[in-house]
C-alpha cells in the first residue's frame, strides 16, 4: 500500500510517499481502507521532532473510509461499513489499523466527519473539561479562524459566551466573525484591545498558538481567570514562573485531548456530542483544501505558514 513516511525529523520536505505492507487486524481491532485523513498541527510536531517518534515514522491521527478487515472479538462492524476513527500516527496511508472502540459508523459525509473529528473533540473537551464555559462568560480564542479556533468560537457562542477572536488578516477576521465571534482583533496589542472591550479582562483564554501569543494571553485575563494553552503552532511556550500567575490568581492548564478520552466511554461521550451538533446543523465545518496523499508535505507547509482557515485534508487514492 501507499503511505507517507519520514526517515528523519525536519521540515515538510522529509515526508515521502512509500510502499509498505498492509496492516492486519488483531483482537479488538479493525483495518480501514482510508479515503480521507485529517492534517493537524500535532502531525507537524511529530514530523519536526517537537514530539518524539520512532523512525521511520508515519503520521495521521484521524481517518475515514470503509472497514476492510475485522479482528477477533469485534462486534458491531463488518467489511464495507463507512467509519470515522482515531488513528495511531498511521492514517496518511491507504490502510490503517485501529481499535474498534475508537471508530464509529457514520451515515454522513466522510469528508465532513473526518474534518470534524480531532478538532471537534479538542474543542468540545476544552469548553467542557478544561474550562466549562458558562452563559455570560467573556472568552478569548487565539487564532479564531483556524480549524479548532472556528469550532471553539461556535461552541462558546452556543453556550452563551461573548467571544473575542484573534486573526492575522482582515479576511481571517471575517472568517472568525462569520463563525460567530462578537469581536475580531489582530495579534498586535491583544491585551490592550481585549481590555478596551472588557476592562476586567476575559474569563478564559483558549490559546493553541503557543510561544508567540502566550504572554499577551496571560495579560488578557481577569482576576481568577483561566489560561488554557493547548498548542504550539508558533513554537513551544518557554518555562513559566508561577509568580507570574499569583498577582491575579490565574489558573494555568496545558491539556491534551488524549488525556480527556482515556476511557472509551469518555471518547464516545464527546464524539457523540460533536456529531450530534453536526447533524443538527449547529456546527459549520469548513474544509480549506483537500490535498492528494503525495502532497502531504505541501499540506504541512501551508498549515505551518498559517495562511489557511478551517481544516486541511488528504484524499487517499
Amino acid at each position: 500500500m501507499q503511505a507517507i513516511q519520514f526517515e528523519q525529523t525536519g521540515g515538510p520536505q522529509v515526508l515521502q510517499l512509500r510502499t509498505i505492507p498492509v496492516p492486519t487486524a488483531g483482537p479488538g481491532e479493525i483495518v480501514v481502507r482510508n479515503r480521507y485523513a485529517g492534517v493537524n498541527f500535532i502531525d507537524t510536531y511529530f514530523r519536526s521532532g517537537v514530539y518524539p517518534s520512532k523512525l521511520p515514522g508515519q503520521l495521521g491521527q484521524e481517518g475515514a473510509g470503509q472497514v476492510h478487515q475485522v479482528g477477533s472479538g469485534v462486534t458491531g462492524f463488518q467489511a464495507g461499513d463507512q467509519v470515522v476513527y482515531l488513528g495511531n500516527q498511521d492514517t496518511y496511508a491507504q490502510y490503517a489499523v485501529t481499535k474498534a472502540s475508537r471508530a464509529v459508523k457514520i451515515a454522513s459525509s466522510m469528508e465532513q466527519a473526518v474534518a470534524l473529528l480531532l478538532q471537534g473533540l479538542t474543542a468540545h473537551t476544552l469548553v467542557t473539561r478544561s474550562y466549562r464555559v458558562a452563559k455570560g462568560d467573556w472568552v478569548l480564542v487565539q487564532a479564531g479562524a483556524g480549524g479548532t479556533g472556528r469550532l471553539l468560537v461556535q461552541m462558546c457562542k452556543q453556550l452563551g459566551a461573548h467571544v473575542i477572536a484573534t486573526a492575522s488578516t482582515e479576511a481571517k477576521a471575517q472568517v472568525a466573525k462569520d463563525a460567530g465571534a462578537d469581536h475580531a482583533i489582530s495579534y498586535q496589542g491583544v491585551s490592550e484591545a481585549v481590555r478596551r472591550l472588557v476592562p476586567d479582562g476575559v474569563h478564559v483564554v483558549y490559546d493553541g498558538v503557543g510561544k508567540a501569543t502566550f504572554a499577551e494571553s496571560l495579560k488578557s485575563l481577569r482576576r481568577e481567570g483561566s489560561m488554557v494553552s493547548f498548542g504550539n503552532a508558533s513554537g513551544v511556550v518557554p518555562p513559566v514562573s508561577l509568580l507570574d500567575l499569583s498577582a491575579q490568581n490565574i489558573k494555568l492548564l496545558r491539556p491534551r485531548l488524549y488525556g480527556y478520552i482515556v476511557e472509551d466511554d469518555e471518547f464516545k461521550l464527546h464524539l457523540n456530542a460533536v456529531l450530534r451538533m453536526l447533524e443538527q446543523g449547529k456546527l459549520d465545518v469548513q474544509v480549506h483544501k483537500v490535498y492528494e496523499l503525495k502532497e502531504a508535505g505541501l499540506a504541512h507547509a501551508d498549515l505551518e505558514s498559517r495562511r489557511t482557515t478551517g481544516k486541511l485534508l488528504l484524499s487517499i487514492p
